[in-house]
């Protein structure tokens, strides 16, 4: 190995021990190993500065933004409030219907706000009908969560490995190209929680559920999502997000919204421009002011990426990620490209249940373009099974954020969430594997 080699790979070992013992912010341990690689001559500068400017963080501020005025105009605590209008007439089917339509809009809003604002309507119309609330809010979260994988604005997952395969000479995903695989993933795993995971928790209130007390979000470990992904950041600053409807700026955000996922759907540009141009247009509609808008573009959440797509570039431009696809070859070759994209998902999963998925995406994404490459096959493929891998993990209760606020409200424990997640990693990922080489064949 020569020096830049074993600088990249300190810096990354250093990283990952920073993000799993937690004491330090991700985007700060991120922006840290980025100076480092950069003072250590192992990135230059230039390629320090694509990453600021990359399309993933282009895209993702200017959804931010856009997700925001939505917010901001009440459209969204409108859709809530009518969806609980509904869950009164229908009872139990309306809370799953709820939980189900919360997680199609995960797949094009941020989560967090969605959680924030439906959990209290699943809590109070659970009990007003008889039923315990537990049985109902961790679905609400995982459901939420895995809408993020219906479209590639769902998660910053879906946009950070987009745009490093742009930069391994890798042909962009189109918005809904994911779809029929997030389609299988998301569903396989619906179906388990409607069936089974609900008689996993326990039925009746042993934990009292605490509504008072703040969230516990320091310790959600930066899952720091995009257009629908949970990010850093507290919580409690959406509790405020259920205004009162502007009819006005709600048409406006929701036509501009909706234009800017014509553009990218039909090719007419990329998800980056369409998205920037979309964020412009409700500034100078003044539908949400330029405070505002630098208010909804939570830095952190882009630095942290900027950061670790600098980390990402060192380990693919110094080898790293040719010389770990080469040891997965080694054992892989034998049992084929399927074996290979199972494995690749396994450790993908496990990584995430222990890091940001941003940090996952950016080290995983080179080496499994090598791995396919060594392999001889495509490697779309190994590019969706880390996008679904890298946002589907569920075995804890401090990953998303969106699981830290119902694991309080609804005095989940952790046991709770093991034994619900643990199998719905499994059944998501045997979903993965069966779906990914009927749309993506190798």
């Amino acid at each position: 190995m020569n020096f830049d080699q074993i600088a990249a790979l300190v810096v990354l070992v250093a990283v990952v021990g920073v993000l799993i013992h937690g004491r330090l912010r991700s985007d700060v341990a991120a922006l840290s190993a980025a100076a480092a690689l950069l003072l250590l001559g192992v990135i230059r500068p230039v390629e320090v500065q694509g990453a600021f400017a990359s399309p993933a963080v282009i895209a993702l501020a200017s959804l931010f933004v856009i997700a925001y005025a939505i917010e901001l105009s009440g459209l969204l605590g409108l859709m809530i409030r009518q969806a609980t209008k509904m869950c009164a007439r229908l009872g139990e089917k309306g809370l799953w219907l709820v939980i189900g339509f919360c997680g199609t809009v995960g797949g094009f809003l941020n989560n967090t706000p969605i959680v924030v604002l439906a959990a209290p309507v699943i809590r109070d119309v659970a009990t007003s009908i008889g039923l315990s609330p537990k049985r109902f809010l961790m679905p609400l979260s995982y459901v939420t969560v895995m809408g993020g994988l219906l479209t590639l604005i769902g998660t910053s997952t879906n946009l950070l490995v987009n745009d490093m395969a742009r930069n391994a000479g890798q042909p962009t995903f189109g918005l809904f190209e994911i779809t029929p695989v997030g389609l299988c993933v998301a569903g396989a795993g619906a179906l388990y929680l409607y069936v089974f995971g609900v008689r996993l928790l326990p039925k009746g209130d042993e934990a009292s559920p605490d509504t008072s007390a703040p969230l516990p979000l320091g310790e959600a470990r930066g899952h720091e999502g995009g257009a629908g992904d949970a990010v850093l950041g507290d919580v409690a600053l959406f509790s405020a997000a259920d205004r009162p409807l502007q009819l006005g700026k709600a048409l406006t955000a929701l036509a501009v919204f909706v234009a800017v996922v014509a553009a990218a759907a039909f090719g007419a540009a990329p998800i980056s421009a369409a998205a920037f141009a979309g964020a412009v247009s409700l500034i100078l509609l003044r539908v949400i002011s330029p405070e505002e808008a630098y208010a909804g573009l939570r830095p952190d959440v882009l630095l942290l990426i900027a950061g670790m797509v600098v980390v990402g570039l060192s380990i693919e431009v110094t080898g790293l990620a040719a010389m770990g696809s080469e040891f997965l070859i080694g054992f892989i070759r034998p049992f084929g490209p399927l074996a290979a994209l199972i494995i690749l998902y396994g450790v993908t999963l496990v990584a995430t249940e222990f890091l940001s998925n941003a940090a996952v995406a950016v080290l995983v994404t080179p080496i499994a373009v090598a791995l396919a490459e060594s392999l001889g096959v495509d490697p779309r493929p190994f590019l969706v099974a880390v996008m679904m891998a890298a946002s589907a993990a569920f075995a804890t209760p401090f990953g998303y954020q969106t699981n830290v606020l119902v694991f309080q409200m609804g005095g989940y424990s952790y046991m709770d969430f093991v034994r619900v997640g643990v199998p719905l990693n499994i059944v998501t990922w045997i979903a993965a594997m069966i779906a990914i080489p009927v749309f993506f064949p190798f």
